[in-house]
């Protein structure tokens, strides 16, 4: 196994420094670093790397997520496909952006309070326990209501998005292969998730209920992509015009059982 070092990245950066240059101010310099598939199970402290922006740790064996703190211009961190089980310390990496987490052992998404910057967050195929789903601490949702404008959240045997509806500003919800049931549950959601124009529920049970498709287009007006079909204006607008047909028939079924009523009961009056 291997940890990742100031002297390591020194090494193997794309980026040569000059030869007036020092380590230290070659360091400063680095903006991007590609770790990935190297083995690496720990990160040291890379303090030193104050312009770094992206890092590329994915596919490779770190189990905890450490000495980041002090890496805050950092936007995009990559880490999928490790062995992580708990997102921590990460707190004070205010202008991070893209958070890339699928692929390990995470039961909680915990612990991003503060990252209010954080536009996109992908947590789909965690290795859970048989019979477990991904759980969302409420913190953590509420601190990202304003900013997350993507989220990934597939393969996760989740049963129930409801807690999602304090996202306001979500304009693309990626959830396929989980256990979504109720039609009734996705309607309570759209109705709230008003920028969302981007939904993929593929291979979730609910999409085999009857209507399925038809009541969440009626639902949202936002929506302009559906489980990765596009919602053409020609369909929505014919299923408007149907539903509102069918509400005419409704009240006017109701009105005339009504006058009946009435009709029967002077009926029964002058008799």
């Amino acid at each position: 196994m291997v940890r990742l070092t100031l002297d390591l990245i020194a090494k193997k950066s794309n980026l040569k420094p000059r030869k007036e240059e020092t380590t230290l101010q070659y360091l400063k310099k680095i903006t991007h670093i590609n770790f990935s598939a190297k083995n690496i199970d720990a990160i040291e402290d890379l303090s030193l790397c104050k312009n770094l922006s992206v890092l590329y740790l994915y596919d490779n064996c770190i189990s905890q997520i450490t000495n980041l703190n002090y890496a805050t211009n950092l936007t995009h961190l990559y880490l999928q496909n490790n062995c992580i089980s708990c997102i921590e310390n990460l707190g004070s990496l205010k202008k991070l952006e893209k958070l890339y987490l699928g692929g390990n052992y995470i039961a909680v998404i915990e612990g991003l309070e503060g990252l209010e910057g954080l536009r996109e967050l992908h947590v789909e195929s965690q290795r859970l326990p048989l019979g477990e789903k991904l759980l969302f601490d409420p913190r953590t949702l509420h601190s990202l209501a304003k900013s997350l404008s993507i989220l990934n959240i597939s393969n996760n045997n989740i049963d129930d998005v409801r807690d999602l509806e304090i996202l306001e500003n979500l304009n693309q919800l990626i959830a396929v292969d989980n256990q979504l049931l109720h039609v009734k549950d996705l309607e309570c959601l759209l109705n709230k998730l008003m920028k969302l124009w981007k939904m993929d529920l593929n291979r979730n049970p609910v999409c085999l209920k009857p209507k399925y498709r038809d009541r969440l287009i009626l639902v949202s007006k936002s929506l302009e992509f559906l489980d990765g079909k596009e919602i053409k204006n020609m369909e929505r607008q014919f299923l408007m015009n149907w539903k509102a047909s069918k509400d005419a028939k409704k009240i006017s079924k109701k009105r005339n059982s009504k006058n009946e009523d009435i009709s029967n009961s002077h009926r029964r009056i002058s008799l």
